[in-house]
């Protein structure tokens, strides 16, 4: 029987990841003059990613 995993690691995992996305993105973003960089741009772009992720994950 294959175990499932703790989902304490999986929201983990995403909230890294989608934190380190969210940052090349919106730094991007503002390199490019599209958007200006800060940290709270890069928190509501991570929170937004990682509801995203963890609802594709469920699905």
């Amino acid at each position: 029987m294959a175990s499932q995993g703790d989902i304490r690691v999986l929201i983990v995992i995403d909230l890294v990841l989608s934190a380190a996305f969210s940052a090349v993105t919106v730094w991007g973003l503002s390199l490019v003059g599209v958007l200006a960089f800060s940290w709270p741009t890069v928190g509501l772009a991570t929170l937004l990613l990682a509801v995203l992720t963890y609802l594709a994950v469920l699905q």
